[in-house]
């Protein structure tokens, strides 16, 4: 691959303050991003393929599909710019996690197909970090594995569980105890935790917008504040014309629901963030970190963290209602009772940072498939292909995904095309209101999970449920 820098000037058109977004644009505008849109679709035009969604999975399949066949015409279609849903806004672990667990893809497909499946979620990582450095993107990639922490003798038997079962499937998790748990991370009350390699931190933000510099270079058309209304076998309706093309790409995951026909494909479920103004050295001394780990525990309502390239702690977590409806507004990207316990979960574990100043707070929709089962596929007979379903996991998964969908575009029959989440179907949604009623009974069951072992020190039998319903 031949390095490329990618100083392309943007195009007229409208803007909105996308600097507000997340820290990650809010740093990307430092750069010296201008983060105004590219110019729309201005009528009817023909392509080999249409992407609709200009995030991690719709840049990575152009990229790929640029890789394999530079002659072909890619159009990538976006209603506002490129990564402003969850690539511009995620935790920056571009890990090797999958929302389905390796034995439920065992279950379902056999033991080899779990094996295959995790080590292409690790290639990915490594993938991922081999094109930053091939395309000259600065995205702060640093190769630190995570540690997930284990703060009560509940959560460490299941990093102990965690740690016994990765041999079976090819990964390499370590369970650690007291002193080597604080090699990595000083958190109050860890009393050991699972580790493995597979996984990077990264700035989200400089990394997808520099891909569509790279794909555009490539000459891959990037049609920014264009609406996509339906898709079509060959076709892509929009706001500012209709793309027509031998095959059209899903690559919006929570937006998915905002789709006709695809309404209860995904459901949009909120994940917010906080982030510290940049810590002095005394306190990074307290904490740790220092060789780029990202960071959790094993608590049933997630929480996941890194020490940015800045200094500053980033720290997210689940808890932010859904929203009947599956309705997406910018609104629901703040939430003050949300934001004041990840802070207090934050200066719980690391209480040197209780005096520091919280200068980010965002947040945004990821993409639930019912069984919580991620997918890519394509449709021989309308030519629609899709890939999505990442419950967060998606930065390194969408990079299978675009690998995967490229192959698929292009009719070849590689190890990607085989893997167990291609052509899978996931079921849809429970109409409203059940739905409504029963994802935010799994947010009370999750929190009330944690609390129930606090006091009882035994694996919550609430828990137990919670994994059925979750592809655990």
């Amino acid at each position: 691959m031949t390095p490329r820098r990618h100083d392309v000037t943007r195009t007229s058109g409208g803007s909105r303050p996308y600097r507000s977004l997340s820290l990650w644009f809010d740093q990307r505008a430092d750069d010296g991003d201008a983060l105004v849109r590219r110019d729309p679709l201005d009528g009817d035009t023909e392509a080999d393929v249409a992407i609709v969604g200009a995030g991690f999975t719709g840049l990575w399949t152009a990229y790929y599909l640029s890789e394999l066949d530079p002659g072909l015409r890619v159009v990538v279609v976006e209603q506002e710019i490129a990564g402003f849903g969850a690539s511009g806004r995620n935790g920056g672990w571009c890990s090797a996690l999958l929302p389905t667990s390796a034995a439920t893809i065992a279950r379902e497909h056999g033991l080899q197909a779990a094996r295959a499946m995790r080590s292409a979620m690790r290639d990915a990582v490594v993938e991922v970090g081999g094109v930053t450095a091939a395309e000259e993107i600065a995205c702060d990639f640093a190769f630190g594995g995570t540690v997930q922490l284990a703060r009560s003798e509940v959560q460490l038997a299941r990093a102990r569980a965690e740690a016994a079962a990765a041999a079976t499937w090819g990964d390499e998790v370590s369970l650690l105890g007291i002193e080597a748990t604080r090699e990595h991370v000083r958190a109050t009350g860890a009393i050991g935790a699972s580790f493995t390699p597979d996984c990077a931190r990264l700035h989200p933000g400089r990394l997808v917008r520099s891909l569509a510099d790279v794909v555009e270079l490539r000459g891959v058309r990037i049609a920014e504040g264009t609406r996509a209304l339906r898709l079509s076998p060959r076709a892509v309706v929009t706001d500012h014309g209709t793309v027509r093309a031998q095959h059209v790409i899903r690559a919006t995951e929570a937006w998915t629901s905002q789709l006709p026909g695809s309404e209860s494909a995904v459901v949009p479920v909120y994940s917010l963030m906080i982030a510290t103004e940049p810590l002095p050295v005394e306190v990074w001394d307290q904490i740790g970190l220092s060789r780029g780990e990202t960071f959790s525990d094993h608590r049933h309502l997630i929480v996941y963290g890194q020490r940015t390239a800045d200094d500053r702690l980033a720290f997210g977590g689940r808890g932010a209602p859904y929203h009947r409806g599956s309705r997406i507004r910018p609104d629901f990207d703040h939430d003050a009772q949300v934001f004041a316990h990840l802070r207090s979960t934050l200066v719980d574990l690391f209480p040197d940072v209780a005096d520091a100043e919280i200068t980010h707070r965002w947040g945004g929709p990821l993409g639930i498939a019912r069984d919580w089962h991620a997918s890519v596929g394509l449709d021989p007979h309308t030519g629609i292909g899709w890939a999505g379903g990442y419950v967060g996991d998606g930065v390194a998964t969408s990079n299978l995904a675009g690998r995967t969908l490229a192959d698929l575009v292009l009719g070849q029959d590689t190890s990607l095309t085989h893997l167990p989440w291609v052509g899978h179907r996931s079921p849809a949604w429970e109409p409203e209101p059940l739905r409504w009623a029963g994802i935010n009974a799994g947010l009370r069951v999750a929190t009330a999970a944690d609390t129930e072992e606090r006091v009882t020190g035994r694996g919550s039998l609430l828990a137990r449920g919670l994994g059925r319903l979750t592809g655990g």
